[in-house]
C-alpha cells in the first residue's frame, strides 16, 4: 500500500505500454526487491512460490525498462530507487512513519520561527493563511483508517500541532498540501492527483527547504537510518526537479 507518483514524460516505453501497466510493473519490481533483498525472514512456501511465478515477468520488465537509465526523466537510484525498475516512478510506502512526521513538523516550525515571511516559500505562506485550501480534512480521514489487514496510512494516530504562527495548523494540513491537486485526466492516466507544471517550482522550493536545507551529513544519515519515508520524499523532490526541467507535471495517486 503506497502513494505512487510519476514524472509525466513521453518516451518509447510509454508508447508501448499504458500508465496502468507501468504502475503495475513498478509495484511488482518494488515488491520483488523487498522479498528478495530486504526481507530477512526465512522464506515460506508462499513467498518462494510467488518469487518463482513472477520471475518471467520480472525478466521481461527488466529487459524493457533498461532504456530508463538514459531517459532525462529517470530519477536517481540513491533517492529510494531500489526496486524501481521504471525510472520515472516512485512511491511513498504506508504507513508514513512517525519519525518522518516529527521531522516534518519540526522543520516547518523552524522555518516559521526563523525565516522572515517575505523569504518563506510561497507554499508555506499559503499554508498558514487562514483561508488556505489545505484544511487537513482529507488527511484526517485517512488517519482514522485501518484496513482489514491491519494496515494504516500513518503510524501516528493523532497529528502533531504546530505553535506560534502555525498554532492553527497540524501536520494534517501539511500532508494535505503535499497531496497536490485533483487531476482532470485521471481516467486516462489512472492518477487521481497531480503537481501541475505551474506549481512544480513552488513544491520543489518548499520540499527542498524542509528536507535538505542546512541539514548536516550526520543528521541526514540518522534520518535515512530511522525513516524509510524520508528517502521516499527525497525521491518525490527529485521528481519535481525533473518535471520542472522537462516542463511537465508529476502525477500522484
Amino acid at each position: 500500500m503506497s502513494l505512487e507518483f510519476a514524472v509525466d514524460h513521453p518516451c518509447s516505453l510509454r508508447a508501448r505500454y499504458d500508465e496502468k501497466h507501468l504502475r503495475e510493473w513498478g509495484r511488482l519490481s518494488n515488491l520483488h526487491t523487498i522479498l528478495t533483498t530486504v526481507d530477512q525472514s526465512v522464506p515460506g512456501p508462499d513467498k518462494l512460490e510467488w518469487i518463482e511465478n513472477s520471475s518471467a515477468e520480472i525478466d521481461h520488465l527488466q529487459h524493457e525498462t533498461a532504456i530508463c537509465a538514459n531517459c532525462p526523466a529517470c530519477l536517481p537510484v540513491e533517492a529510494a530507487g531500489d526496486g524501481e525498475a521504471v525510472g520515472c516512478l516512485g512511491r511513498v510506502n504506508y504507513p508514513i512513519d512517525a519519525q518522518f512526521e516529527k521531522f516534518l513538523a519540526d522543520r516547518v516550525q523552524l522555518v516559521l520561527d526563523t525565516v522572515d515571511p517575505e523569504d518563506q516559500p510561497r507554499l508555506l505562506r499559503i499554508l498558514i493563511d487562514p483561508e488556505s485550501p489545505f484544511d487537513g480534512e482529507a488527511t484526517k480521514e485517512l488517519r482514522r483508517v485501518t484496513t482489514a489487514d491491519g494496515l494504516r496510512f500513518f503510524e501516528l494516530r493523532l497529528p502533531i500541532r504546530l505553535s506560534r504562527l502555525g498554532s492553527h495548523l497540524t501536520t494534517d494540513n501539511v500532508f494535505d498540501l503535499l497531496a497536490g491537486f485533483r487531476s482532470e485526466d485521471s481516467e486516462h492516466t489512472g492518477y487521481t492527483r497531480e503537481f501541475p507544471l505551474a506549481a512544480a517550482g513552488d513544491y520543489y522550493d518548499f520540499l527542498d527547504l524542509i528536507l535538505r536545507n542546512d541539514l548536516g551529513e550526520l543528521e541526514r544519515e540518522r534520518l535515512h537510518a530511522r525513516s524509510r519515508t524520508y528517502g521516499q520524499f527525497l525521491r518525490l523532490l527529485s521528481a519535481l526537479e525533473r518535471a520542472e526541467a522537462l516542463e511537465t507535471r508529476v502525477l500522484i495517486d
